[in-house]
């Protein structure tokens, strides 16, 4: 029988550290030692999220020694700028790190500095980290000591546009992505903009020219398309609902592009993929399919009337978009069986 892996959460009561617990206290190989949160510290878990009772789980203040001494890989849910703090000493005592933040997923320091306004805090570690998204970096993961997890809009953008891109189905150039979120996706924070009265029976666009998110999907899809670099227009969406993402993806068809040939490029990319559903041409994804869970569903179309090709994908931002994704790495990394805790 396999022995289980010994956990910490850092960051354990926003959005993505609470599914990372609904996730992992069930996980059957995972042993959650440590949750940390400094507003939560010595607070039992039931205090604060009662569903979670009955595990005998408590909060602590994040300690880099308590951690290293007693788990053997750290899930990082922290802000942006954080994640340094606790990686490389983590790593240094040979704990495996799996970050949610954006600090390790951009390759750049300069794309860095333009869209997060701070020098990098740890260059020196982006050599060592690892693109989380599994479906594309799968054999990487598996001998990483540090993982960076994709974004959660990025996730929904990376997994159609890949596939077409690198089938050469499409032209890498004049992409035009149109996404909308959940609220959660702001994270659990007290901010007039998300707040329930502001954001019900609204839905508006923000970030339109110059999101945080962009860089890294211009840097993953440059990589797919085998270009030095690509420019596209992101524009995302703030939707009243809690949880889930679509993301409209508009593309110039290559001359060999056809609706067979996706379905079929589709199919090379993911036809064994547990956490990818396909549908079938002109079938478009629903956010209330994939909600809670670790799916990204897939949907295509050839416009005749404009000559693009359309692409539509739906996650939970929560679950494939952050935490889910993050199981599936940690699952890749320590061999435990890709689906283990996720179906």
């Amino acid at each position: 029988m396999q022995e289980k892996i010994r956990v910490a959460i850092v960051g354990a009561a926003g959005y993505a550290g609470e599914e990372l617990l609904r996730l992992l206290s069930r996980h059957p190989l995972a042993d959650i030692r440590v949750i940390t949160s400094r507003q939560n510290a010595g607070k039992d878990i039931a205090d604060v999220f009662p569903r979670l009772s009955g595990t005998g789980l408590k909060f602590s203040m994040p300690d880099v020694r308590e951690i290293a001494a007693s788990c053997d890989v750290a899930f990082l849910a922290l802000p942006h700028g954080l994640a340094h703090e606790f990686a490389e000493p983590l790593m240094q005592a040979g704990c495996v790190v799996i970050d949610i933040s954006a600090d390790f997923r951009l390759r750049s320091v300069e794309q860095y500095k333009k869209y997060y306004k701070v020098d990098h805090p740890a260059p020196e570690l982006l050599k060592s980290a690892v693109y989380g998204l599994p479906e594309r970096y799968r054999e990487q993961i598996r001998h990483a000591d540090l993982i960076a997890c994709p974004g959660c809009y990025v996730t929904s953008v990376l997994l159609p546009t890949t596939a077409v891109l690198a089938a050469g189905l499409a032209k890498p150039d004049g992409i035009v992505v149109c996404s909308m979120s959940g609220v959660t996706g702001a994270g659990r924070k007290v901010d007039l903009p998300y707040i329930f009265p502001e954001c019900n029976e609204s839905v508006r666009a923000y970030g339109v020219a110059g999101h945080r998110h962009l860089p890294e999907m211009e840097q993953e899809l440059a990589v797919a398309a085998g270009v030095p670099s690509l420019s596209m227009n992101f524009i995302p969406h703030l939707v009243p609902a809690n949880r889930g993402i679509q993301s409209t993806i508009i593309l110039n068809p290559a001359e060999k592009c056809s609706t067979e040939a996706v379905a079929q490029a589709f199919a090379d990319a993911y036809g064994t993929e547990r956490f990818i559903r396909i549908l079938p041409p002109s079938k478009l994804p629903d956010t209330k399919h994939v909600t809670m869970t670790n799916m990204c569903e897939i949907g295509f179309t050839f416009d005749e009337h404009t000559g693009k090709l359309l692409l539509f994908s739906c996650i939970d931002n929560l679950t494939k978009g952050a935490s889910g994704q993050a199981v599936q790495n940690f699952n890749i990394r320590f061999n435990l069986g890709e689906t283990t805790g996720l179906l």
